[in-house]
């Protein structure tokens, strides 16, 4: 028997993500991330903080690339 391969990201890998105005609203986690291991879902409001936001729960940084 094989182990199926997940197929979302690891919820806050990284500290520092880039993210576009098509992937808008941003949410932490992403919605490409697996939640089960991961903190409540919150929305970021990017384009009020001038295009960088931090996460207050994992602070995860992100950056507005577009």
């Amino acid at each position: 028997m094989t182990a199926a391969t997940p197929s979302s990201e690891q919820a806050n890998a990284r500290q520092t993500y880039e993210v576009r105005r098509s992937e808008l609203p941003l949410s932490c986690p992403l919605p490409s991330m697996a939640v089960w291991n991961s903190h409540p879902r919150v929305y970021l409001p990017i384009e009020d903080d001038g295009g960088e936001t931090s996460c207050p729960y994992c602070s995860s940084h992100f950056v507005l690339v577009d």
